[in-house]
């Protein structure tokens, strides 16, 4: 594993000045010599320009939130992260850029069944950037297609590990445990990214739904389901209220009911709770007996 490590490098700005004095120095030592007829004060000259100007090319700029990745003949020698102007051996090359800078992107909408089998549609944002230079440049072809290929890869896998949706409170599902879901993403996207010196920030969910096929079905299903589940908890809640009212009545001797008046108490409040709609008052002027 190539890992990340500071360059030895010179600011940028010293170095000019050595650069033109060289070059000043040289330029006019060959010019007195030439006219004195001194060919060592002109080979002195001469080679004081020659280095003067192969140090020109050592120079490059790191701008804010770049970083640059320095080579020496194939070597990686290392990675240069402080804006300014710097100077080096000219000798190293390339000295590649590399953006600190957050980014994201949005997944194309995939089609993957999930854990029920169910066909859905789901894509996601992931938030990223790049921690580690050598990796990024060297552990990996493309390290932006990486990202791509592989973000998109882990919501797939996480999508065939979950439900869409479930009736059930207590279990994970890609619609509404979205903490949990947006955790596992990110978790699961930082170990498939980690080789190549990336760090994910944040990974969410950005669409999701079932599929177009589908989409109708399992909309009725689910309001069938939601009315069930409301009828169920309806009901629940009524015969609470009735054991109460009859425990009350029994209790404070409003009225003696017989099992038979019970039972038609029971079923009149079961109805005026239960039912859809108002329920209608109706007048009796006899009794249960007749």
């Amino acid at each position: 594993m190539i890992r990340e490590k500071p360059v030895a490098a010179f600011p940028g700005w010293p170095v000019i000045g050595a650069i033109f004095a060289l070059l000043i120095i040289g330029t006019l030592l060959t010019i007195a010599a030439g006219a004195t007829g001194r060919i060592f004060g002109m080979v002195v000259g001469l080679i004081l320009i020659v280095v003067g100007l192969l140090a020109l090319p050592g120079f490059f700029l790191v701008n804010p939130n770049e970083a640059k990745v320095v080579q020496l003949l194939g070597r990686y020698v290392g990675t240069a992260r402080q804006p300014g102007l710097w100077w080096m051996n000219p000798l190293c090359y390339p000295k590649t850029s590399v953006s600190q800078r957050v980014r994201n992107f949005e997944s194309s909408k995939l089609k993957v069944n999930d854990h029920d089998g169910n066909p859905i549609d789901i894509a996601a944002v992931v938030v990223w950037n790049v921690i580690d230079t050598a990796e990024a440049l060297f552990q990996v072809d493309d390290y932006e297609n990486f990202v791509r290929v592989q973000s998109e890869a882990a919501i797939r896998n996480l999508a065939t590990s979950y439900p869409y949706d479930s009736q059930s409170e207590s279990r994970v599902v890609l619609r509404r445990s979205s903490g949990e879901i947006t955790e596992k993403l990110r978790t699961e996207i930082q170990e498939r990214l980690a080789k190549a010196g990336i760090e994910v920030i944040e990974a969410r969910i950005s669409h999701l739904a079932y599929a177009q096929e589908i989409a109708g079905a399992m909309l009725r299903r689910q309001q069938a389901s939601a009315i069930i589940a409301a009828k169920a908890l309806l009901v629940e809640g009524a015969v609470g209220i009735v054991e109460a009212a009859l425990d009350e009545l029994a209790k404070k001797h409003v009225v003696d009911l017989d099992n038979e008046r019970k039972v038609a108490m029971v079923s009149n409040l079961l109805v005026v709770l239960c039912s859809d709609q108002h329920p209608q008052p109706v007048v009796n002027t006899g009794t249960l007996y007749q």
